[in-house]
């Protein structure tokens, strides 16, 4: 399992368009159940910047959130809401309890 997070901010006048493409993106996830991901956005207490965090098995190939079309409209208008664009930064796990699947309760 890989681990990545993606933060980027968007402008202020695109925060509640915003919300409401990752939540469309969380719908779907729950209506589809892909199997072999974990994924969570949060917003940072500046109210505009935004962090997700993605775990998958990327050398068995793409994430099945790619696929999701509420994905695809979350990415199409990326560029144009942000004042800083997305940077993906890998992840390496040091420890966790109940957050990237230790197999522990969460």
């Amino acid at each position: 399992m890989e681990h990545v997070m993606i933060r980027y901010t968007v402008k202020p006048e695109c925060v509640a368009e915003n919300e409401r493409l990752v939540e469309q993106v969380f719908a779907e996830l729950a209506r589809t159940a892909p199997a072999g991901i974990q994924y969570a956005s949060f917003k940072l207490d500046d109210g505009v910047t935004f962090v997700h965090v993605h775990s998958h098995d990327f050398s068995a190939g793409p994430s099945p959130v790619h696929a999701l079309s509420a994905f695809q409209a979350f990415r199409e208008g990326i560029a144009e809401r942000c004042d800083v664009a997305p940077v993906r930064t890998p992840l390496h796990e040091v420890g966790s309890y109940g957050f990237t699947g230790s197999g522990l309760p969460g």
